[in-house]
């Protein structure tokens, strides 16, 4: 089956803790209208930047049921359910069904691997199945998974194994591999292009959907950058791209998933500590990580252009 295509930015939110490392599912509906105010068009709901391997079962349970409650009929929710235990993973697929989910998608596991591309199809063929009424996207992330299958062979294999699947969220440099895969049976499956930082080259193969963690704080520079591109001014959005990854070296300079939260936390939106094994964003540098994205240019693009002092006050 051909499902219709998710396009524009769909957002990898981060999972909302209170201080304690309890749940904040009442961050959530701030989290959404953000994410509507800012013009993204899904969110990707217990992936890597929600941090959804740190997680209970229960609790990817509520942060499933809190974000189709609060924002489905705004945003597209893809609910990822990759799990170690491959009979989670089918339970959480369910559980996405039941509550009507726009989609869903599921890494390989990291530990026990598939050993072949057959078995990797195999395997993801068992998840998607669980939910046979949703589009399935299979979670292609190498640098996490350790799973280095080209995607251009798994198409040809699961095409006609997984009669649900809808496409890929593709993390990853391989854009060799991304284009095989795009122009795979005239373009018949989704590839959702997954890496923020080089998100001008997965346009120039012919992208029309993106999953990212940047796109919870400065969407609207990738939105500019997409217009720019479509409309054929190529170098400014080029010098946009630029802009991003620079804003995206200072993320990564200080520890990644963890100061990508405080990133969202000084442009108003905090949503409390990460998990451990990570390790929590020292407040001492909070004032330096700000400095440096002052720096590179961030605030204009930030919260469509708002300075982080112009939120506070808006929102006294």
């Amino acid at each position: 089956m051909i499902y219709p295509k998710i396009t524009g930015l769909v957002a990898a939110p981060f999972t909302p803790f209170c201080s304690n490392g309890e749940l904040n599912l009442k961050k959530i509906e701030l989290q959404a209208q953000h994410l509507i105010d800012q013009g993204v068009s899904g969110a990707f709901v217990c992936g890597t930047t929600g941090e959804g391997f740190s997680l209970t079962i229960e609790e990817r349970v509520k942060i499933t049921e809190q974000w189709i409650n609060i924002a489905k009929k705004d945003l597209k929710i893809v609910v990822h359910v990759g799990h170690p235990c491959l009979q989670e993973s089918k339970e959480l697929a369910k559980h996405a069904q039941q509550m009507g989910a726009h989609a869903f998608s599921a890494t390989p596991t990291s530990c026990f691997k598939s050993p072949t591309v057959q078995d990797l199809v195999e395997y993801a063929a068992e998840i998607a199945a669980s939910a046979p009424k949703l589009p399935f996207y299979y979670y292609h992330i190498p640098f996490f998974s350790g799973v280095a299958f080209k995607i251009s062979e798994f198409l040809e294999i699961a095409e006609s194994k997984i009669p649900n699947l809808a496409g890929i969220k593709f993390t990853n440099e391989d854009l060799m591999d991304y284009g095989l895969s795009l122009q795979f049976q005239k373009k018949k499956f989704d590839l959702l292009f997954g890496r923020d930082e080089i998100l001008l080259g997965g346009l120039a193969f012919g992208a029309e959907g993106a999953v990212g963690s940047t796109y919870n704080f400065m969407a609207p520079l990738y939105l500019r950058m997409i217009e720019a591109w479509k409309s054929g001014a190529l170098e400014e959005a080029q010098r946009l791209q630029y802009t991003a990854q620079k804003i995206i070296a200072v993320g990564l300079c200080h520890g990644g998933l963890p100061a990508f939260k405080e990133i969202l936390k000084i442009v108003g939106i905090d949503l409390g500590p990460v998990r451990k094994p990570l390790r929590a964003f020292p407040p001492q540098t909070t004032k330096v990580l700000e400095e440096q994205l002052e720096k590179v240019g961030f605030f204009k693009y930030a919260t469509h252009g708002l300075h982080k002092r112009e939120i506070l006050v808006s929102q006294k």
